[in-house]
């Protein structure tokens, strides 16, 4: 896993807000006044990417550009993300190059700031960066929105090809790693997690047809990582809740899953970014794709003792249930 590396515009050092919390790679992140002081720099490009798209067009931060997170990343047809030359094609036009620091900020704790993130990582995009706190904290500081949308000249970015092996896994993968033995965590709500409920509280119904979780899973629901003003929580605070609560070790591989990866891969970005995990990959097909497998392995209720590593995903306690 590679991690992203300093810019000549990120600070050499973080600044105290961020460095006085212990992370593993602090240059993962930026604070709102590193962002304050940097509007102007010609070698930062800020993108906002909200779970709601209409935020952007209310007021952002000024200089900040727009990731719709359904439009610019997936595919319009199959459920994939974008291939190498729609990438290229979007970095290009939001004029970005590989010397550019990009600094991702969104609603509701960087939830989709760090979507956004994650699939610029599948890219190999190197830096990368996330404002602490994203929009939430940059409002009650009151600090200034805007309305208009800048324009950049568009770039010749070439990118990589995209490499999904080291940050994500596909439901094969993920059957692979259960018979391993491999750790998993379930980053939705409670009541997702037990079965109670197949979607999101608050959310529609997104046509899953079975509840419950993938076996030997433990469940640390995603908003956890984050504080009331959007900030992630420190790193001691962090190791407290995924391995002192959830039992996860660095050295460990991990498998994190909501519904479709958004929740995930901000736990994904935690865990690697933060804590300094480096085995840790984002299940997107997650629930919407498990849940509705026929004859998938599934657990309802709380989470159960972890057993001996399986010789084969099929062996999984409930293998044969998965028609609850």
């Amino acid at each position: 896993m590679t991690t992203p590396t300093a810019s000549a515009t990120a600070p050499d050092a973080p600044d105290g807000s961020i460095a006085a919390k212990g992370y593993a790679h602090p240059e993962a992140l930026v604070s709102t006044a590193w962002v304050a002081e940097h509007l102007d720099d010609p070698a930062v490009r800020l993108l906002e990417s909200d779970e709601d798209v209409l935020l952007y067009d209310l007021g952002h931060v000024p200089g900040a550009q727009k990731i719709d997170w359904h439009a610019d990343l997936n595919d319009p047809v199959v459920r994939d993300y974008v291939d190498r030359a729609q990438f290229e094609a979007l970095v290009r036009r939001l004029g970005i190059d590989a010397s550019h620091t990009v600094v991702f900020y969104g609603d509701k704790n960087n939830w989709w700031a760090t979507y956004a993130f994650w699939v610029f990582r599948l890219f190999g995009f190197a830096n990368l960066r996330v404002m602490d706190g994203g929009r939430t904290k940059w409002e009650q500081e009151g600090r200034p929105m805007t309305d208009a949308r800048p324009s950049f000249p568009p770039t010749t970015y070439v990118a990589a090809e995209r490499d999904d092996a080291p940050i994500r896994a596909f439901m094969d993968d993920v059957r692979a790693h259960l018979g391993r033995g491999g750790r998993l965590i379930d980053v939705r709500s409670p009541q997702e997690f037990t079965g109670e409920r197949t979607h999101m509280p608050e959310y529609p119904q997104e046509g899953t047809l079975r509840g419950g979780h993938i076996p030997t899973a433990r469940n640390v629901p995603w908003a956890r990582a984050a504080n009331p003003d959007g900030t992630f929580k420190t790193a001691a605070e962090l190791r407290a809740i995924y391995e002192g609560e959830a039992g996860l070790e660095p050295s460990a591989d991990v498998v994190a899953y909501c519904r479709i990866g958004e929740r995930s891969s901000h736990t994904w970005f935690v865990l690697t970014y933060l804590l300094g995990y480096e085995g840790v990959r984002n299940y997107d097909g997650s629930w919407t794709e498990w849940g509705n497998a026929v004859r998938a392995p599934i657990e309802t209720g709380p989470a159960r003792p972890r057993s001996a590593p399986n010789a084969s995903p099929d062996a999984v306690p409930n293998a044969a249930e998965g028609a609850r």
